[in-house]
């Protein structure tokens, strides 16, 4: 076994050693252990996912659908392991959902919410991982500044197509078919 390979197999065993409140990642060779969410975390990614329900809808429901999305999946990118709030791929490329917990197929689409304790992490080197990954569409939400910044990947670089504060209505990338009530992600 190479000592690279030793190395990340040796981080992966502290990964799964870790406290079930922490969550754990593997960046750059190094691992990184988060609290868990907080409650308004919680809730603007939670109704984040129920607003964009109908694009996960299978062909014949009601509602524009090609879409897996998934809740804090375990992506196994390369030698890294993120977790993303929200993941999604299009259908096309996602054939089956996978049975083993890391997935190795690059989402089409990732949303992290910013929280004190990650933002440094998902604004840095997270986003320098989906970017070398392929991803090609990111959202950071950050609950404290009720805001959207939306992310497109073009010739490796993110380009930010916009940012949307408050109680808005946004039409953005990738899911513009139907547009997003951004209060409802502040709410209680």
């Amino acid at each position: 076994m190479s000592d690279e390979r030793a190395r990340r197999d040796a981080l992966y065993a502290q990964l799964e050693t870790l406290p079930p409140n922490l969550v754990g990642e593997i960046l750059g060779g190094e691992l990184y252990a988060s609290p868990q969410l907080r409650p308004r975390h919680m809730r603007a990614a939670g109704r984040l996912l129920i607003v964009l329900d109908p694009f996960d809808r299978d062909p014949g429901e009601e509602g524009p659908g090609g879409w897996v999305l998934l809740f804090e999946p375990e992506l196994h990118l390369g030698d890294e392991v993120l977790v993303p709030d929200l993941a999604g791929w299009r259908r096309e490329r996602m054939l089956e959902l996978p049975e083993p917990v890391g997935i190795e197929l690059a989402p089409d689409w990732v949303c992290e919410v910013l929280s004190p304790s990650t933002a440094a992490i998902d604004k840095g080197r997270k986003m320098g991982s989906y970017a070398r990954e392929g991803v090609k569409h990111l959202w950071l939400v950050d609950p404290a500044l009720q805001s959207l910044d939306t992310y497109r990947l073009e010739n490796g670089r993110w380009v930010l197509l916009g940012t949307h504060v408050g109680e808005v209505t946004v039409q953005a990338e990738p899911f513009e078919a139907l547009g997003l009530k951004l209060g409802r992600l502040w709410r209680r």
